[in-house]
């Protein structure tokens, strides 16, 4: 999840996960993979994390209108560096991404519990309730009131999230500062973490303390991530 783990190349793939690679892909296809994670990393990049469609496409000397050929590269992807890393398209986002596979306890030791329930509250707004981006005034009104302690701690946490790769700088007509989710962040919670989330919040209005009950109650126990 650390910047340096993203920062990945070929040569930091187990070997067997490599001989696996060579097993399954083309040298164009190993090649995209390479380009993906390369691209996904926080050090690497500041926003716009992963690749486009397009661009893995035209890598992958593909047509545009193969989709199929598409969805294989990534099915064998992950057929083969399952138990190291995950391979995902965000349609959304239009990113594909490669996200590593973090113990909980680790994840722990990388994010403070006060970055992981602003990063929770931003993907229930934007996830969930399908919103683009994330006001400032927004998050300043989900943690009760304004103050200038308030103010630092949230702009340190986004600090945190931003150098992650997981929220990036949304530029908004208007000029409000706003922030948006990128393909990491929507991707950093595991299914069962969400489940146990979503059962534990009644209702669509999140309020930043439930987050923190959350992330408190079950002892930050992500199941995956960056």
């Amino acid at each position: 999840m650390s910047s340096e783990e993203l920062e990945g190349s070929y040569s930091n793939l187990p070997l067997a996960a490599m001989e696996r690679l060579t097993a399954v892909l083309s040298p164009d296809e190993e090649y995209a993979f390479v380009q993906i994670m390369f691209s996904s990393s926080a050090a690497v990049r500041s926003d716009s994390f992963g690749l486009s469609r397009r661009e893995v496409m035209k890598i992958l000397k593909l047509s545009p209108d193969d989709g199929q050929g598409f969805v294989s590269f990534l099915k064998r992807v992950n057929q083969a560096v399952s138990r190291y890393y995950r391979l995902v398209y965000d349609e959304r986002r239009d990113r594909a991404v490669v996200l590593i596979h973090v113990p909980a306890r680790q994840a722990r030791e990388l994010l403070p519990s006060e970055s992981l329930a602003l990063l929770m509250f931003i993907f229930y707004h934007q996830e969930v309730l399908r919103n683009d981006f994330t006001l400032f005034t927004q998050l300043l009104e989900a943690f009760g009131h304004e103050s200038l302690d308030v103010r630092r701690k949230i702009l340190a946490n986004l600090d945190t999230l931003i150098k992650l790769g997981a929220v990036s700088r949304y530029e908004h007509p208007s000029g409000e500062e706003a922030y948006a989710l990128t393909a990491i962040g929507a991707r950093l919670f595991s299914d069962s973490y969400l489940k146990r989330f979503t059962e534990f919040s009644h209702s669509q209005q999140l309020n930043m303390d439930d987050v923190l009950k959350f992330f408190k109650r079950y002892n930050l126990e992500a199941g995956e991530g960056m």
